[in-house]
């Protein structure tokens, strides 16, 4: 069967992009390998009606209203690989099945790296965070610290600042910050630790004190850490899409890449802000994308 769009990534962009797709009448497949970057997050914020929902949750209520169009299929499945010949597209799965579509959205996402400090897997999604808009408010004028081992650790510090003013920079051993940048910090009264750190301790998630190599130690109930951000699949590149230097895949306004029947959403062409509902809303768009292109092929 010749599909209209393969959908591939089954988070909050590929399933508005398959609802928007199902409702245009278009035979999709939705591919969903099930493996999402907020998999740690226990509740997701800032998307109207759902605020404080649990992202699995979320999902679940999204694949059972796709379940009304019948022509929208979902396949718990991972793309290995995508390849165009002839204008048409072919796709082959891990489990070794072939599919073939007029059209092609990616919404693959992102995958995070944290910074290597003992446990910090233990408090990442609990106490610690990476979005101060999706969490900011739950932490909000408790003592916290922003773990930040690169250039953006003056940004985000002073994003955070807005939710707590009890706050610490922790660089862990780098020289992220110029002297004028920590004297600005110390006017703020925002501490800067620049030792590396030896350990995180907390107890069910909680974070409670951090660690330096030097002995020192300090008292806190949680913060955010800047994380290196990667595509999640190689899909894009792949396919032979350009990227922006902030290793997005680039897109239009309405989600076309530069390989003509390639559309890409969500974090995959955004970077930043992540956000889900800013996702959900690039899904809308790209479908509308392929609907207008299809529209226009048939005529």
């Amino acid at each position: 069967m010749m599909l209209d769009c393969a959908v591939i990534g089954g988070g909050p962009a590929g399933l508005n992009a398959s609802l928007v797709l199902g409702r245009s009448r278009r035979a999709t497949v939705l591919f969903d390998n099930e493996q999402p970057r907020n998999a740690v997050t226990q509740e997701a914020h800032g998307f109207m009606t759902r605020d404080g929902i649990n992202p699995g949750e979320l999902r679940r209520l999204a694949r059972e209203e796709l379940g009304k169009y019948p022509d929208v299929h979902i396949k718990k499945q991972k793309v290995t690989r995508v390849w165009k010949h002839d204008g048409i597209f072919s796709m082959e799965t891990e489990e070794g099945d072939l599919y073939t579509a007029k059209k092609v959205i990616v919404a693959t996402g992102l995958k995070e790296r944290l910074p290597e400090i003992p446990h910090i897997h233990q408090f990442y999604g609990t106490s610690l965070f990476s979005c101060p808009f999706c969490d900011g408010w739950e932490l909000r004028d408790r003592p916290l610290a922003v773990i930040a081992e690169n250039s953006g650790a003056l940004h985000m510090t002073k994003v955070v600042y807005n939710w707590s003013r009890d706050l610490v920079v922790c660089t862990n051993g780098k020289q992220t910050l110029s002297g004028e940048e920590k004297r600005l910090l110390e006017e703020k009264g925002v501490t800067v630790y620049e030792q590396p750190i030896a350990a995180l301790t907390g107890d069910q998630g909680d974070l409670k004190q951090i660690s330096f190599n030097d002995g020192t130690t300090i008292s806190r109930d949680g913060g955010f850490v800047i994380t290196e951000l990667e595509q999640a699949a190689s899909i894009g590149e792949g396919l032979g899409c350009e990227f922006n230097n902030q290793g997005a895949i680039k897109t239009d306004g309405i989600g076309r890449t530069s390989v003509d029947g390639v559309f890409a959403c969500g974090d995959a062409s955004i970077i930043a802000p992540s956000q889900l509902i800013i996702a959900a809303a690039e899904g809308s768009k790209a479908a509308i994308g392929v609907n207008a292109a299809l529209v226009e092929e048939n005529f």
